[in-house]
């Protein structure tokens, strides 16, 4: 009985598929300046396909990538994506993305998640600015008198808890579009219905 590969085929080309859809999301989303950012509706498909690890490693290759396209920030967020990758997969594994009202817990939590990550390298590292659009929202509850920590722990929750609802419901949507015979090729892949 021989044993499957760690990282088959099928699954690097899953990967390389995520990360385009991550990137592009992004991309758009950098270039018009929306508040939320799009970039993780390929890795959330990774984590209902694949698992957790998968997604993790998924989050993690947008963001190395990412970085040495566009610059040090995106690179610099890469322990968030491979939070949202590892979040959404545990949850992914024990039944989040079986039904709407599960799936939109799931954007919450995973937000959740990813907030003990991304607020202290957002304030940190970078003083609250990142050059995307969620940072008029972190200058405006500054301005208005909240400490820095709180106002861009706001911003990321606000940002965030709209994006990955959203992301989640397409992941999950894209996910069940799928052939049965497209969705047996990956044996990990978390019940969606």
């Amino acid at each position: 009985m021989s044993k499957s590969p760690i990282l088959s085929s099928r699954t690097l080309v899953l990967i390389v598929f995520s990360i385009a859809i991550n990137m592009i999301g992004g991309q758009i989303s950098s270039m018009i300046k929306l508040p939320i950012f799009l970039d993780s509706i390929g890795t959330l498909i990774c984590a209902l396909l694949a698992g957790p690890w998968i997604a993790v490693l998924t989050g993690l290759l947008t963001n190395l990538l990412w970085g040495l396209l566009s610059g040090p920030i995106a690179a610099a967020f890469a322990p968030v994506a491979m939070m949202i990758g590892l979040s959404a997969g545990l949850l992914a594994h024990v039944g989040g993305f079986r039904t709407l009202p599960r799936v939109i817990l799931s954007g919450v939590v995973i937000t959740l998640a990813l907030m003990l990550v991304a607020v202290p390298i957002r304030t940190y590292l970078f003083a609250g600015t990142t050059g995307s659009g969620a940072d008029f929202f972190v200058a405006y509850f500054h301005a208005v008198g909240e400490n820095l920590l709180e106002s861009v722990a706001i911003t990321v929750l606000g940002a965030n808890i709209t994006d990955k609802i959203f992301s989640a419901i397409v992941a999950w949507l894209l996910v069940r579009q799928l052939p049965l015979r497209a969705q047996q090729n990956f044996p990990h892949m978390a019940r969606i219905r």
